[in-house]
Order: structure tokens, then C-alpha cells, then sequence
């Protein structure tokens, strides 16, 4: 069963993107990237790893480095109950 968004960043989930280089089969001096981004556990990162082992069994492009960054996108003290909301016109 499929969580929703929600539902992983209470868990810890953070927002994981990767930019990975890799190399043309036909053309091994062109660089080409891929931008790859899912909802992560950090420091293991065991979604990106298992799909980096993805590409490197059925992919032919060869990798030639992977660059990724990860936001936890809630952090303790981020969330408080709002009371009431004052506009001004």
C-alpha cells in the first residue's frame, strides 16, 4: 500500500534528488545527465542506492558520478497550532 507524502515526512522521509552523469553507449565522451527524486530514509539512503544499482545491472550508459542532496521537510519545531488568524485590510 502506497503512503502518501504526508504520511513518509512524519516518518522521517526527506525529499532525496539526485543528478546522475553518465555516459552515452555510442558516444563515450558525451556526458548526459538524469535527474532522479523520491522520498528517502537519510543517512542510508536506501532507495536512491537500490535504484543507482538498478541503472548500473540494466542500464547500459555507464555511470561517471552521482550528485545528490536531501531536505527533511519536517523538523521538530516547524509545526504549532495556530489559534487564531488576524487580517488587515
Amino acid at each position: 500500500m502506497e503512503k502518501n507524502e504526508t504520511e513518509l515526512m512524519l516518518k522521517g522521509y526527506g525529499l532525496t534528488t539526485a543528478e546522475i552523469f553518465y555516459r552515452m553507449p555510442d558516444y563515450i565522451h558525451v556526458l548526459n545527465t538524469f535527474i532522479w527524486q523520491d522520498y528517502d530514509l537519510a543517512p542510508d539512503h536506501p532507495k536512491l542506492f537500490n535504484f543507482i544499482e538498478f541503472w548500473q545491472r540494466e542500464i547500459e550508459g555507464p555511470l561517471h558520478s552521482v550528485r545528490f542532496t536531501h531536505r527533511k521537510m519536517i523538523a521538530p519545531g516547524e509545526w504549532r497550532n495556530v489559534v487564531g488568524e488576524y487580517r488587515l485590510n
